[in-house]
């Protein structure tokens, strides 16, 4: 992933969460021609989403903490500290939905809500050279 996506309040991930793994990676491969391999995540199916050869995103199946949720794209914003984000945002008349937790590998993200109702998530990258995205 470029560094530029890294920095603070930069979009920098992409995820499906759907009931039907198999229908979408037909579709949106055909749809874009994006390029889909299977991540190796333990515990969970994840595929990563390609496009020229650079990782933007993944589809995964809509997990039970968000059982009840419809088919929906989800993106990540990079923040320097995802627990001051969480606190900053619940400070300002947000919610937090999925507290911070860790990704393997990855970093830190949580799951928030504004004030009218969207949902975003924000993400701290663990800073190694390598590293893939959410």
């Amino acid at each position: 992933m470029d560094t530029k996506y890294k920095l603070h309040g930069a979009f920098s991930w992409c995820e499906l969460l759907t009931t039907d793994v198999a229908d979408a990676k037909r579709f949106y491969s055909k749809l874009f021609g994006w390029t889909l391999e299977p991540a190796p995540i333990a515990g969970m199916e994840y595929t990563l989403v390609k496009y020229g050869g650079e990782q933007m995103g993944g589809i995964m199946t809509t997990p039970s903490a968000a059982a009840g949720l419809p088919p929906c794209w989800g993106v990540y914003v990079t923040v320097d500290d995802v627990d001051a984000t969480a606190k900053l945002a619940v400070e300002m008349g947000g919610k937090v939905l999925m507290p911070p937790q860790n990704i393997p590998q990855v970093g830190r993200f949580c799951v928030l809500q504004d004030p009218q109702g969207a949902m975003i998530n924000a993400i701290t990258y663990n800073m190694q050279e390598g590293q893939q995205g959410a």
